[in-house]
């Protein structure tokens, strides 16, 4: 699985900015205003060849009426019990803070690694007073300016130094190993409900209230000969909606879900249609590279609705492009109504995750794309591809030699990509391709 670092620290400290450096994109919406909102909360990013998720979290700030050291000492341990890396950022103008030292006082009993990131030490004195907060005592103290990207290199090495020895690739699905399905979504989608529909009987709780399962909830059991794990997890709300303290932490939970589940069923409300959250969590099960199955739920409603399966589809199809590999199920889990499709669904993916194609197969497909799509020219230059080859599974992993990988166009990649599918199928998957020319230098997704 791929560690998970958390940032936390009161409002207005730049959590955000911080996050938009590491991640090398502006994915959080940054303003001087404390408390603002953004639409992803996650992101996936890497540092000297180590891959990792960045979460970031709301300001440690108490609402109105509520008590200070009840709020943040409740966020903060959940927060230690989730990551594997806790960035704790403080803001080297402001100085100690009593709400810093409340945070502080809940890491430093922690076992988890903790790192002081000194924000806006953006001068010689700036920089001189981040040493002031190893009064806090909960872990090395780094000054750092997010915005202008001082010290972030020397944040990053230290943060990944922590994740220790790099764990082995993912094994292929033998015969006969579990395989593990996590059910996502949105809050009250039906995750809990289409779990006990699975199992017949009631494993998780389920209620009307959006956000009841906080934790991720494995459950073995065995369909037609085969074991699985059920994975149930909190739902994930878009970001701007997600309340402080437990329900925050949630997402981390459901992160952790996808990393360690071989498909991913995720439940879309029929009620609402595909929206901005769902598009962002299906973005993370692709670029995770784990199995896809999507689920349109409380479709016993649909008269109510007014739309048909087909209008579905089309909006699925238009809302979620990135994903059109997915097979799409329509289902209700109160009623039991279609569950009976979604493992045999997952079970169909987890096969075509570990998949694998001969040799002679693929070249035969790769001449006919030749012969009958000349690969693409840049610049007076032309792309030659001479042979290809499968190098792994979960995900099908293929490596094209051509003669300059730098002539590859994404359109083209998809196209190969697209045809792979026509020709083998893999319905669920995400396909890993990379472009290597034979004197080693290599391209691709």
């Amino acid at each position: 699985m791929k560690p998970i670092v958390a940032i936390v620290g009161r409002p207005n400290v730049g959590k955000s900015t911080l996050f938009n450096r590491v991640v090398g994109e502006q994915v959080a919406i940054v303003e001087e205003k404390p408390g603002t909102t953004r639409d992803r909360l996650y992101a996936d990013s890497d540092w000297n060849g180590r891959e990792f998720t960045l979460v970031d979290t709301g300001g440690l700030e108490p609402e109105p009426g509520t008590d200070l050291d009840l709020r943040v000492r409740e966020q903060a341990e959940m927060a230690i019990r989730e990551a594997d890396v806790i960035v704790f950022v403080v803001d080297c103008r402001a100085g100690v803070t009593a709400q810093d030292m409340e945070v502080a006082d809940a890491l430093r009993r922690s076992q988890k690694p903790v790192l002081v990131a000194a924000n806006k030490a953006d001068s010689e004195q700036h920089i001189a007073q981040a040493a002031t907060f190893y009064q806090l005592g909960v872990g090395e103290v780094l000054p750092i300016s997010a915005l202008h990207g001082l010290g972030t290199g020397d944040l990053l090495d230290r943060i990944v130094e922590q994740f220790g020895p790099a764990g082995p690739a993912p094994a292929e699905l033998e015969e006969g190993e579990a395989v593990k399905i996590a059910i996502v979504g949105r809050p009250n989608a039906g995750k809990s409900s289409l779990l006990n529909a699975l199992l017949g009987r009631e494993r998780a709780i389920v209620t009307e209230i959006p956000g009841t399962t906080r934790d991720a909830i494995d459950t073995e059991m065995q369909y037609q000969g085969r074991d699985l794990v059920l994975i149930d997890t909190a739902g994930i709300r878009r970001r701007g909606r997600i309340r402080p303290g437990v329900e925050q932490y949630g997402v981390i939970r459901a992160l952790r879900a996808i990393n360690r589940a071989d498909v991913c069923v995720l439940l879309l409300d029929a009620t609402e249609g595909v929206t901005a959250q769902d598009t962002h969590l299906a973005g993370y099960v692709r670029d995770s590279f784990r199995g896809l199955v999507l689920a349109v739920n409380k479709w016993d409603l649909k008269d109510e609705i007014g739309r048909t399966k087909q209008d579905f589809v089309q909006e699925i199809r238009s809302e979620l492009n990135f994903v059109p590999y997915a097979p799409v199920l329509f289902l209700s889990a109160k009623t039991g109504q279609g569950t009976e499709q979604v493992l045999p669904a997952a079970l169909r993916v987890a096969s075509e995750m570990a998949k694998r194609v001969p040799t002679s197969g693929l070249n035969d497909v790769v001449s006919e794309i030749v012969a009958t799509n000349a690969p693409p020219s840049h610049r007076g230059r032309q792309l030659k591809l001479f042979y290809a080859t499968q190098v792994g599974v979960k995900p099908p992993s293929f490596v094209f030699f051509v003669n300059d990988p730098s002539l590859v166009h994404f359109s083209y990649q998809r196209f190969l990509e697209n045809r792979l599918r026509e020709f083998f199928g893999f319905e669920g998957t995400p396909l890993r391709i990379t472009f290597r020319s034979r004197g080693g230098k290599e391209e691709g997704r």
